[in-house]
């Protein structure tokens, strides 16, 4: 019996010895597997680290980072704009470089390069009819600006070009201020157009001063705006007035738009004019507006008539004032502006416009006859232009113009004027 039991033992401690051996060798199986993936991690890890910079080179790829975000251009708050680093006021800078071909086929006005039918030369006693030129003068570069406030943005322009006004016979390549203003929660102060103009409704023209018969003139101002949210601008502004003047102009202008696409303005205007000891008030008015008769065909056309002004050019082609009797006398000055604009394509588009002007003084006034005053001037363009690239106008017009004095003198102009811009915004 004892025997039997040692035996049992024996058996039980072999079977217990054959699987601890088998136990052991899976094991070691197992740790030979980790040991190997052990070795492949420390491998990777020793080539990552050969390639991880140093602490330096880290240092200085972040200072890199974040110079190149203090430098980066932000996107303004305007169309086509730039925030200024380190500012909240977003810029905005525009212009073209213009050139332009004219050959005058009948008559050329003197001191000026462009249309001037007020100054047009009486028929026979032009030298330069039919003269050709080429001028970059008209090109133009300007500076916008926005800046917001709790009330609204700071908006400022200030824009030139190179068609200074100098008179007859002088070198006009000079720089101009055309825009210089500030404008803030409705107000404006500095030069820019007159309110009394109707920009919306001037005709395009490859010509830089455009048809005759629009109130014209660039005064420094200061002016209020009112928008209603139904489409209507309020204005009121006091102008510069003309020379001498013991007042500014005081204009006021009222305008609406419709979804229809028709708009509609009506303008006044209240100015003194004064020549030495002689001072006389002088009154003017304007209505204007467009409809377009199709999704490529528009009509506009405006109205003013003026108290003559030729000093400030409210009224471009009136009179001067006749101081001849010992009182003044100012002309009634009727402009008429039409113009009919359609686009055939994103690439061509075309105008007709046509504007005149009217004299209102006495036929028989020995002044306005001594003086060769213009009784009625005239002018018709016709014009196409034709964008190739983005940016890139080229412009062709065929101008007819005619002068006519109280004498019954005329002055005929005939023109081509062709035109190459490239604009930048």
């Amino acid at each position: 019996m004892k025997v039997k039991k040692i035996i049992l033992a024996l058996l039980a401690t072999g079977m217990s010895a054959g699987f601890l051996t088998s136990a052991y060798a899976d094991d070691a199986a197992r740790i030979k597997a980790l040991e190997d993936q052990l070795q492949v991690l420390q491998k990777a890890i020793a080539e990552l680290k050969a390639t991880m910079p140093t602490k330096k080179e880290v240092s200085e790829l972040t200072d890199q980072v974040v110079l190149q975000g203090k430098e980066a251009v932000v996107l303004g708050d305007m169309p086509n704009s730039f925030r200024m680093p380190g500012s909240e006021t977003s810029v905005r800078v525009y212009g073209y470089a213009e050139a332009n071909l004219i050959k005058d086929f009948k008559g050329t006005a003197p001191g000026d390069m462009f249309t001037n039918v007020p100054e047009q030369p009486l028929n026979g006693t032009n030298p330069d009819s039919g003269k050709t030129a080429l001028t970059a003068q008209t090109s133009r570069f300007g500076i916008e600006t926005s800046t917001p406030t709790a009330l609204g943005p700071i908006h400022t322009q200030l824009e030139a070009d190179f068609y200074a006004y100098c008179g007859s016979e002088c070198n006009r390549d000079r720089l101009r201020v055309r825009q210089a203003y500030g404008e803030y929660a409705g107000w404006l102060i500095g030069k820019t157009w007159s309110t009394f103009m109707d920009l919306d409704d001037g005709p395009e023209t490859v010509d830089f001063n455009g048809p005759i018969g629009m109130p014209f003139s660039r005064p420094v101002q200061i002016r209020y705006t009112y928008n209603t949210p139904t489409g209507a601008s309020f204005k009121a502004a006091l102008e510069n007035p003309s020379d001498g003047a013991q007042r500014p102009n005081l204009v006021l202008f009222a305008s609406k738009s419709y979804d229809s696409g028709a708009a509609f303005n009506v303008r006044f205007i209240s100015h003194e004019q004064r020549k030495g000891s002689l001072s006389k008030s002088g009154t003017g008015f304007g209505v204007g507006g467009s409809y377009k008769l199709t999704d490529s065909m528009t009509v506009m056309g405006q109205y003013a008539e003026v108290d003559g002004d030729a000093d400030n050019a409210i009224m471009y082609g009136a009179n001067y004032p006749d101081t001849s009797t010992g009182a003044m006398l100012l002309d009634k000055s009727r402009g008429y502006v039409l113009g009919l604009t359609n686009t055939f394509s994103p690439q061509l588009r075309a105008t007709l416009a046509y504007g005149s002007v009217e004299s209102q003084f006495d036929a028989t006034d020995p002044y306005a006859i001594a003086t060769g005053g213009n009784k009625s001037l005239k002018q018709l363009h016709l014009n196409f232009f034709y964008t190739p690239i983005k940016n890139v106008d080229l412009g062709a017009e065929l101008i007819q113009g005619k002068r006519t004095t109280y004498t019954g003198e005329v002055g005929d102009m005939s023109r081509l004027n062709l035109q190459a811009r490239y604009s930048f915004n």
